[in-house]
């Protein structure tokens, strides 16, 4: 499998999203939100990812609704299309630089749900309540988080700068490189668990 639908509807969001796991990085991506939209399209270019999503939220309230229920869409979307996980890399990591930012990702597919986000670390870093565009850099801890516990993934994330935007893009990048090596089949074991266990 490398196709998945999903759609969810609740009283603070509509999400309709489909994603083709091993695509081009072709998207169509309306949420509403500019940046987010940006940073979703910039993941998966990077990510080999096609995906189309639709999301009609409360933005009237808050912006962290729309961004936390399509990360857990996309991570369903993500299980449902790796299926069976036969024959992947499993695991990989990714360092992309952006100026004076440098992020880093390391995915393992390994069914353990599991985020750790470092943010900054200098003095010259900015704050996670940062605004970029109409939404928090902190919003994309949640995101990255309803991805991973609904895609299965366990995801060391980690970024150094002085810019906002571009510590947030960087970091979106290095995920979507890092799936898109863990995703990979590897033709040495085509048909084989990635597991000691046999199962994932």
């Amino acid at each position: 499998m490398s196709r998945a639908e999903v759609k969810r509807a609740t009283r603070e969001t509509r999400v309709e999203l489909s994603l083709n796991l091993h695509g081009g990085g072709e998207t169509r991506i309306a949420t509403g939100i500019g940046f987010f939209d940006h940073m979703l399209d910039a993941m998966c270019r990077f990510g080999m990812l096609d995906l189309n999503v639709k999301c009609e939220g409360d933005l009237n309230v808050d912006t962290h609704h729309s961004v936390e229920d399509v990360g857990l869409c996309l991570g369903q979307a993500i299980g449902e299309a790796l299926g069976d996980k036969r024959g992947i890399r499993r695991s990989a990591h990714a360092f992309i630089p952006m100026d004076e930012a440098l992020a880093f990702a390391a995915i393992d597919i390994s069914g353990r749900p599991f985020l750790r986000w470092d943010w900054g670390g200098g003095a010259d870093s900015p704050p996670l309540t940062a605004s970029v565009g109409s939404m928090p850099a902190q919003l994309f801890e949640e995101f990255f988080r309803a991805v991973c516990q609904n895609a299965g993934l366990t995801c060391h994330m980690r970024v150094t700068g002085r810019n906002a935007h571009h510590m947030v893009e960087a970091m979106c990048k290095a995920f979507g490189r890092a799936l898109d090596d863990a995703k990979r089949v590897d033709h040495r074991r085509p048909d084989s668990i990635p597991s000691t266990k046999g199962v994932l």
